[in-house]
């Protein structure tokens, strides 16, 4: 029996049944990734597997350093052989990390390939896999489609035009939806300089002045129509940590004004205009019945060295922590709330110690207004934490503190078109944890519920919640 088989990550029979007969079988609603709709449109083909693999991948790229590879092997001028080699020396290192289980299930996946990837066999593999990667298979838009894909959401700048987005739409065949997500943190950056030439741009593009802030946010409101004709319905934010500062009208125009004109504010001054920012953009998403996720809790580019020398997303970041979370969190939320804005809203914790507090915190703001179940999400294991046992976690906190029959599922939030294996490692985890419950008594083996429940968090949830 191959390594990668209908049993893998399962223990349970009842597991292995809710996942050979109904989370394998449906279709994949990858709400959030980092995709290129350019590169999906113009749709090329890869010159090899290094390419497809290694180009941009920093969780690779961590392990490969931790493995001891120069880093002219990993993003310097090594040639493809000898970067692949120095990744099967890697793998070959790599039990307990779920990039062994990714590359396994990748190979098997797309490439047919049940070999161990190791120090002995990559150039066999490697060959097996270069002979493929040229064919139509394993073009762009061929590999999402054999992936099972039905809608992709992108990660997209205000101001971007949002042109492939367009031209793939209109693409009869290609059916696939590629639709973007709002990602405004250029709202949110803390350079004055440049907050006020992103400020300036934006006047120019909407034809609307950016002198105040009421102004700036009927121009933002354009943008985010602008958006909704491409089809998107969410929003994305990055904070590093959750802050909420309140402050009144005049006081947030003075701070807004001091900043568009190029002049620093203080801690306290920055949590404030960034507060009002946060809870006017969460209102127009409400007008909009747009989904607002929220990804906190990393600390980028740790390593100056490095950072000067690769730039961003090249592995170097980490876990925050934060004191009075639960305080800012709670804070955030319910002002968005007397605004009479606050929207659908996922919360993604990278730092795994506050799930019972983000899951606390959603329970206090659920209701049936918005015409979904669970409007409130506490959004699956992220980053650091899409791994067995972070997965895990989250799932059981989420049963524990509210309703996992309503959850939205997983994500990919890869830039990588062959991480739609991820999806599977997910919905392996989630019928092996089911299946635990059912063979220690503690849910009845009744097949309609585990069926439905199954359907709902790998598919049906994510259709009825976002409404594409």
């Amino acid at each position: 029996m191959s390594f990668i088989n209908d049993r893998f990550m399962i223990e349970s029979d009842v597991g292995a049944r809710l996942y050979k007969d109904v989370a394998a079988q449906l279709p994949i609603i990858d709400y959030h990734c980092h995709l290129d709709a350019k590169e999906i449109y113009e749709n090329k083909n890869f010159d090899n597997i290094t390419q497809l693999w290694l180009a941009g991948d920093h969780y690779k790229w961590r392990a490969m350093r931790a493995n001891g590879i120069s880093e002219h092997y990993i993003t310097g001028a090594a040639t493809a052989e000898e970067k692949f080699k120095a990744w099967a020396e890697t793998v070959e290192a790599a039990f307990g990390n779920p990039l062994y289980h990714w590359t396994h299930l990748e190979l098997n996946k797309y490439f047919g390939c049940n070999d161990m990837l190791s120090s002995e066999n990559w150039q066999q593999v490697m060959q097996h896999c270069n002979q493929q990667i040229t064919t139509d298979d394993f073009k762009p838009r061929r590999l999402i489609e054999r992936s099972n894909v039905a809608v992709i959401c992108t990660t997209d700048a205000p101001l971007d035009s949002l042109e492939y987005h367009r031209l793939l739409k209109q693409d009869a065949t290609f059916k696939t939806q590629v639709l973007p997500t709002f990602r405004p943190d250029d709202l949110f950056i803390e350079d004055a300089q440049a907050f006020s030439q992103f400020a300036d741009k934006l006047a120019q593009i909407t034809g609307t002045g950016t002198h105040t802030f009421g102004d700036f946010s009927a121009a933002l409101a354009k943008r985010i129509d602008h958006f909704h004709e491409t089809g998107c319905r969410i929003s994305d934010h990055g904070p590093v940590t959750i802050e909420y500062q309140p402050a009144d009208a005049a006081c947030i125009d003075a701070l807004f004004s001091k900043k568009r004109h190029g002049e620093s504010l203080s801690f306290h001054e920055t949590a404030q205009l960034n507060s009002a920012l946060f809870v006017m953009l969460a209102r127009e998403y409400k007008k909009r019945g747009w989904a607002m996720q929220i990804h906190f809790g990393a600390i980028r580019s740790n390593n100056t060295q490095m950072l000067r020398k690769l730039g961003i997303n090249t592995g170097f970041d980490s876990i925050a922590d934060q004191t009075h979370l639960a305080t800012g969190l709670n804070r955030l939320l319910d002002a968005m709330a007397q605004n009479n804005g606050l929207p659908k809203t996922i919360l993604y914790n990278l730092n795994a110690s506050y799930n019972d507090v983000v899951a606390t915190t959603i329970a206090n703001f659920q209701s049936g207004e918005d015409g979904v179940k669970s409007p409130m999400q506490f959004g699956s294991g992220w980053w650091f934490n899409d791994t067995r046992r972070g997965m895990e976690n989250q799932l059981n906190s989420l049963a524990d503190q509210g309703l996992l029959m309503h959850f939205v599922g997983m994500l990919t939030d890869s830039r990588s078109l062959v991480s739609y294996t991820r999806h599977d490692y997910f919905r392996r985890i989630l019928c092996n944890l089911i299946g635990g419950w059912v063979d220690r008594g503690e849910v009845p083996d009744n097949e309609r519920i585990l069926t439905r429940m199954i359907k709902n968090i790998c598919h049906d949830n994510a259709v009825n919640y976002f409404r594409f």
